[in-house]
């Protein structure tokens, strides 16, 4: 059943194929079958097998945001309550049907679906919804119904049982099975120690046989003791009796069996009938935990392809900033090889791009490449590329590529060629993109190049995106020149006769065949005899293309190293301002530290200031000589000769008293260090101490002060 939020999923177009074998050939059901060995649930390993892709671009977003959420939460080992995994199609198919009746197995099951929906919506809560919108979106057109839960506890236990309290019946039914159980087991030991002691009973004692209680007797005494006889050993040497002293309880025990099942029975009918109401509901949430552990599976195998999110865009476009073949990139990892990544950009100006090269210098797996990460980026699978990548949405893909000779239909290989090549040409358009390994292969080079060109024209015409692998000089030069069409070239190192598999975009490659020839030993004079079968302009073509190569590849390296250079005068230069930020930031603390340092000193002269203004109000009311407070006033405000008023009282001091220290005590005469004031300590308060100057009482604190004494008068 197919719940609401994926109901529009019947309506969803998919990417066009053609052949038919396409997704084979671009290696899509491998990845397929990656995805499925990620999932665990039934419903999202069929999913994987049967993985369609999508052309509409708010549904492909969708599924790749979902993805790309739920890989965010497995790097961060984010927890996500779907661990719930069992399949239940048949039991949601049976609770459909009216009249159906459901175990209470099933209904155990049921209940950890509901138990384990009820751990999704509690885990999306406010916040968490704005962060994993895409994840919460599953959610939206379903609900949590809290009745399910207790409707199936009323009924079942934690083992699947029905309970005792089910029903009234029910109960009364087992209390009497109990009952009479034990009575049937009291008189049942009665008769085994009875018959024990006559020596009648084989080594077993007791059994059961068709439901009822019997005891094992030696053959030679069956008829010794009163029963029924149920059966006899294979050996026939004991028999199976049920003593008649049981009959009538074994009965009793039966009847009320049977009771007991009827009343069971009727119970999970009723609990089934009262639960299809929600069947729908039910179905519904067995979907949903199938698409989160379908998104799990999805995010498990991105995680493992280092895949990303890339850019998607509802128009005709590739733009690729370091992708890999996720298949080569898993092989090379198992291996401990390095993967080349490939960067390429397909758009309106150059629709088309030409790749030439040395054969084995990887121009398939880079057209393989494209084809089949576009084919994973519209069924919704994240791809091992920068995020900086684009990608935009076709409709329909077309691909040839390798041997496609038909034996049914009698066609050879350059047969079977054109006729994909017709396909290509009168079903192409803008939202087409198609590959085509070694366009024109299989003929005659020249008319084969001929048709090649022909081929490639009318598909640019039809503003068709592609990549086209070849070693044709004249496809190379038809791409210079041709609006929509661009060069590529597989990097290849002459020297050392070793692909570099990386693709350069913009130029033509060579096919070193002579190189390669003269590297590997070949006779000279067969080399030189082939070269003078070739045309000379087709040779000097090819040999300029040779050269050309090379010394791009030279410019590549110098411009690497000069990159290097720069990256290296870069990073000297950012530490050069680091260490001048720091020396600023060091200059900065030191100012604020002496600007601290300067008001906290202002402070303290404010305060001493609101000090000698409050004595001075206090002593204005006692004291008569007004004069004296006034002139001492102006020495306060106007700083007038305070310098010298200080070392006057500082000299004036110094010859009365002197200084002894130690620690202050009340009563003890102490001198202020800062106006040179004595007085007498009162108090003591903590950091502070009371002092009696003059007639007004203050508070100092203790290391403002100095304990002085009197000093002796000479006669």
């Amino acid at each position: 059943m197919i719940f609401p939020n994926f109901a529009h999923l019947k309506k969803q177009s998919t990417l066009k194929l053609f052949p038919a074998s396409a997704h084979t050939q671009l290696e899509f059901d491998k990845i397929k079958t990656l995805l499925t060995e990620h999932c665990q649930f039934e419903y999202s390993k069929e999913k994987s097998g049967r993985l369609r892709i999508h052309t509409q671009k708010s549904f492909i977003e969708t599924e790749l945001k979902q993805t790309h959420e739920y890989r965010q939460l497995l790097d961060n080992a984010i927890y996500f309550p779907n661990d719930y995994v069992l399949n239940l199609s048949k039991e949601l198919k049976l609770l459909s049907i009216p009249g159906a009746v459901l175990s209470g197995e099933n209904f155990l099951q049921l209940r950890k679906l509901v138990e384990s929906m009820q751990k999704i919506f509690r885990w999306f809560d406010e916040e968490r919804k704005a962060i994993y919108p895409g994840l919460a979106s599953l959610l939206r057109h379903t609900h949590y119904e809290k009745s399910v839960i207790p409707m199936i506890d009323e009924k079942i236990d934690e083992q699947g049982q029905v309970k005792n309290n089910a029903s009234e019946l029910l109960r009364s039914i087992r209390l009497n099975l109990y009952q009479k159980r034990n009575e049937l087991r009291r008189v049942f030991q009665r008769i085994i120690s009875k018959l024990n002691k006559q020596g009648y009973l084989a080594d077993i004692e007791e059994s059961f046989l068709n439901g009822r209680r019997v005891v094992a007797v030696f053959a030679e005494q069956k008829r010794t003791v009163k029963g029924i006889l149920h059966g006899e050993s294979d050996s026939r040497q004991t028999v199976f009796i049920e003593p008649e002293e049981t009959i009538d309880l074994n009965n009793e025990l039966s009847s009320l069996e049977t009771d007991e099942r009827k009343e069971v029975y009727r119970i999970l009918r009723q609990l089934s009938a009262d639960l299809s109401v929600h069947a729908e509901l039910l179905s519904t949430y067995h979907d949903i935990v199938g698409e989160y552990d379908f998104i799990r599976g999805k995010a498990r195998l991105a995680q493992t392809m280092q895949a990303d999110y890339p850019v998607l865009n509802d128009r005709s476009m590739i733009h690729l900033v370091n992708a890999y073949h996720p298949l080569l990139y898993l092989y090379n990892q198992k291996q401990n090889k390095p993967t080349i990544p490939v960067n390429l950009n397909l758009d309106e100006k150059n629709r088309i791009l030409v790749i030439s090269g040395p054969n084995a210098g990887g121009k398939t797996v880079t057209l393989k490449t494209v084809g089949l990460l576009q084919m994973m980026v519209q069924s919704g699978l994240l791809v091992p590329v920068h995020p900086s990548s684009q990608f935009g949405i076709f409709k329909q893909l077309m691909i040839h590529i390798g041997d496609t000779q038909s034996l049914e239909f009698e066609l050879s290989t350059y047969s079977s060629h054109l006729l994909h090549m017709k396909y290509f040409m009168e079903n192409a358009n803008g939202r087409t993109l198609f590959f085509i390994d070694e366009l024109g292969s299989g003929s005659d080079p020249n008319l084969g190049g001929a048709f090649a060109e022909v081929i490639l024209e009318e598909l640019a015409k039809k503003h068709a995106y592609g990549i086209v692998t070849t070693h044709y000089l004249n496809l190379k030069v038809m791409a210079n020149k041709t609006a929509g069409i661009i060069n590529g070239a597989m990097a290849f190192d002459e020297k050392n006769l070793l692909p570099l598999y990386k693709l350069i975009v913009g130029k033509p490659g060579s096919s070193y065949t002579f190189s390669i020839a003269e590297r590997i030993g070949m006779d000279k004079k067969l080399i030189e005899k082939a070269r003078k079968l070739v045309d000379e302009e087709h040779f000097r073509l090819d040999k300029l293309l040779n050269r050309t190569e090379q010394e791009l590849q030279q410019i590549h390296k110098k411009e690497k190293e000069l990159q290097q250079l720069l990256k290296e005068n870069e990073g000297l230069k950012k530490e050069m301002q680091q260490v001048m930020d720091k020396e600023r930031h060091c200059q900065q603390v030191e100012l604020l530290k002496q600007q601290n340092r300067i008001t906290e000193e202002r402070l303290a002269y404010l305060k001493d200031m609101e000090r000698k203004i409050n004595q001075i109000f206090v002593q204005w009311r006692k004291e008569e000589d007004k004069n004296k407070l006034i002139k001492e006033m102006q020495a306060l405000f106007f700083k007038k000769n305070e310098t010298q008023r200080t070392n006057k009282m500082k000299k004036k001091i110094e010859s009365k008293f002197e200084e002894v220290g130690g620690e202050i005590k009340i009563g003890d005469k102490v001198m202020m260090k800062r106006n040179h004031q004595v007085g007498v300590v009162k108090e003591l308060r903590g950091k502070r101490a009371v002092v009696q100057i003059g007639v007004l009482p203050m508070q100092v604190e203790l290391n403002d002060l100095i304990v002085v004494k009197e000093k002796e008068k000479k006669e």
